[in-house]
């Protein structure tokens, strides 16, 4: 069997590298660059990040090639991004990168010459009834199986996920004891593939600045001003610039460019306990084989938390998650990615609507 291994330059991956080969796998390594070369500002790729991928598939002995996708990118990942934004929702580019780039793009350039695609990803792939299920990482806080919720089934057979059963820490040890060059490296933070490409930056080029009003959901009153709605997403506490809070993003008007928000520590209108959500989909089955409400387990957003609820398929094709307790920040856009009621099995996701 051979693996087509995706490198980012960082530690996970390498250890990934390391794990397989320990186990006597044919791989041949690929880095996946999506920067603009005319852009200098906006270009993502690394030199630093390729130069650490050739030295690890040096040390290993393995073919290494750099697959240029950033058409497929900026065409896709970016053009889903401002769509959502500009009509006031809260997108996910990790989400839709994942899905379209790394496990889509890639899989027709040259992933479909291999016969497994491996990551860094910290989550895990199970056989059950002869089928093949995404399922939560043994650490909660560096889980992201939340970030794979939009894969289809045939992405999801084709993946190895060796990571899940490991701790970030095991996998720092393990680097170490392989001495790898990036066995310290500090982990990235930023969105997909941005880097150190600042979110709302990357908005602003797209979309630029419209003044308007922040306003007191309570009382009307104007408290401030904002640059555009879309800079803002509902739930958000930080960046609004406003003194005597904290104060939260509850709504926003988008035809009138007007951002409502709340003061206080328990501000009751940015909770909720129920949610619609459109083009759900089960990433491998429909694990209960029936429409019937079910208890579930489910994240809005990447946290190591998890709510328990039910979810229930509506008449006109929507499902409904009604959470046992009261969550905060309910943003349409957002992805609701439901998992069983032990979370571990990720079942499926679905864009978060009004």
């Amino acid at each position: 069997m051979e693996i087509a291994t995706l490198l980012s330059g960082g530690v996970d991956s390498s250890v990934v590298v390391h794990l397989l080969h320990e186990h006597g796998y044919k791989q041949h390594l690929f880095y996946i660059k999506i920067g603009k070369d005319e852009d200098e500002e906006l270009d993502c790729s690394s030199e630093e990040d390729i130069d650490i991928c050739r030295t690890i598939a040096k040390k290993y002995n393995y073919p290494f090639d750099v697959i240029d996708l950033h058409k497929e990118y900026w065409d896709q990942v970016v053009g889903y991004t401002m769509d959502k934004v500009r009509h006031g929702l809260t997108p996910n580019p990790d989400v839709m990168c994942n899905k379209l780039v790394k496990f889509g793009a890639f899989e027709e350039k040259a992933g479909k010459y291999f016969d497994c695609t491996a990551t860094g990803h910290y989550a895990g792939i199970e056989e059950h009834d002869g089928k093949m299920w995404l399922c939560s990482a043994k650490d909660p806080v560096k889980d992201q199986t939340d970030f794979l919720c939009q894969l289809s089934y045939g992405q999801i057979k084709k993946l190895i996920l060796p990571l899940g059963p490991l701790m970030k820490s095991e996998v720092r040890k393990i680097a170490e004891d392989a001495s790898l060059i990036n066995s310290k490296r500090k982990d990235s933070q930023g969105i997909c593939f941005l880097g150190k490409i600042n979110y709302n930056d990357y908005i602003r080029r797209y979309l630029g600045e419209k003044i308007g009003p922040i306003v007191e959901l309570e009382t009307g009153k104007i408290i401030g001003q904002h640059k555009g709605y879309w800079f803002h997403t509902i739930g958000q506490r930080k960046g609004l610039g406003l003194s005597g809070g904290p104060w939260f993003v509850i709504k926003k008007d988008v035809e009138r460019n007007i951002v409502y928000v709340s003061r206080g520590f328990d501000v009751k209108t940015q909770y909720g306990n129920e949610f619609l959500m459109q083009d759900f989909h089960y990433l491998t089955d429909n694990p209960w084989h029936n429409d019937e409400p079910h208890e579930i387990t489910f994240k809005i957003r990447h946290t190591p938390d998890l709510n328990k609820g039910i979810l229930t398929k509506e008449p006109n094709g929507l499902y409904k998650i009604k959470s046992e307790g009261m969550i905060q920040g309910i943003a349409p856009g957002q992805f609701g990615t439901i998992y069983d009621s032990d979370h571990h099995l990720c079942l499926g996701s679905g864009e978060i609507t009004i």
